[in-house]
């Protein structure tokens, strides 16, 4: 009897962790020749799985993140199983707004196109800051991306029609912004929260400013039942990496299936129609009703622009 137990527990472990892994793919086939793709993170994680996906339909897909050495690995490996030679890599961190701002120069120069911009890098709940005193989650989450998409933004609307797909998560829901310390740091999941949050927020208003001008917005959570096995243990202890990577593989879906909703807002004419909308599962999810507050939106953009003198 035993034995019999044991086995109907085994089915059932079996069972709700392929239920947890279940996942919608990405069927829209269109292809991609002719258009420029740049996705922030790209080296690894979901970026990397976005890139390869882009880059097999035609797409010239730049990469951009900090560490040359582990970027021009990525490159290699996105070109070879992409089956394409039209991959580069090129430097920012996010984490130093003057990073930011030689990124944006030097890619206006280099690159006529801009199709997708897709602001995919992200940090976990860590304390620490970034180079101009800001949260690393609030700095590199959300103002590195807000500056970077603040400053390509003409170079989206001259190449019309655009996108700008920027990765959030489900933990939104557990926070909500503090006007009074938008560069909260003290809790690092907290933080975190915040953080995604504020992309939800960044996102609407992005669609708000650009309706009618030929670029569209989208909020994109790569999971729903559970996370994705992404590389952000990478900031923490070797033993915690350790414990975490055991449940990641146990309970979290790989980063080609967290990839998949991205894949679908930059390809599908459907999710075109929902421009500002929040994607999980390759169609629009429902956000709770203070993250979709347009006030809200349009405080944090005009704080954000103060953060980073933005004139």
């Amino acid at each position: 009897m035993y034995f019999l137990y044991t086995i109907i527990a085994s089915l059932a472990v079996f069972f709700i962790l392929k239920w947890l892994k279940k996942r919608r793919y990405c069927t829209d086939l269109r292809r991609l020749d002719g258009k420029t793709i740049l996705i922030t993170g790209g080296n690894s994680g979901i970026g990397k799985e976005t890139a390869i996906a882009l880059a097999m339909r035609g797409a010239r897909v730049i990469i951009a993140c900090r560490d040359s050495d582990k970027a021009e690995k990525a490159v290699r490996e996105i070109k070879l199983k992409s089956h394409s030679l039209n991959v580069l890599y090129m430097e920012l961190d996010l984490a130093n707004l003057s990073s930011v701002r030689d990124f944006c120069k030097s890619f206006l120069q280099r690159e006529k196109k801009l199709d997708i911009l897709v602001n995919n890098a992200g940090m976990p709940g860590v304390l620490e800051w970034t180079d101009n005193n800001f949260s690393m989650c609030f700095g590199v989450n959300h103002l590195g991306h807000f500056l970077l998409t603040n400053l390509l933004l003409p170079r989206l609307k001259e190449c019309a029609p655009s996108r700008v797909i920027t990765l959030t998560c489900s933990s939104y829901k557990y926070q909500k912004l503090d006007f009074q310390d938008l560069n909260y740091n003290q809790l690092p999941f907290f933080t975190y929260c915040r953080s995604k949050l504020a992309n939800i927020y960044f996102s609407q208003e992005v669609a708000r400013i650009t309706e009618g001008k030929g670029v569209t917005s989208y909020a994109v959570h790569p999971g729903k039942r559970s996370f994705v096995q992404s590389g952000w243990t990478c900031h923490y202890s070797i033993l915690f990496r350790m414990l975490v990577q055991v449940i990641m593989w146990m309970f979290f879906v790989p980063c080609e299936i967290g990839a998949q909703t991205v894949i679908y807002c930059a390809v599908s004419d459907e999710a075109a129609k929902h421009s500002g909308g929040y994607f999980i599962d390759c169609r629009p999810a429902t956000l709770r009703p203070f993250a979709r507050d347009a006030a809200v939106a349009k405080k944090l953009w005009e704080a954000s622009e103060r953060l980073v003198n933005l004139a």
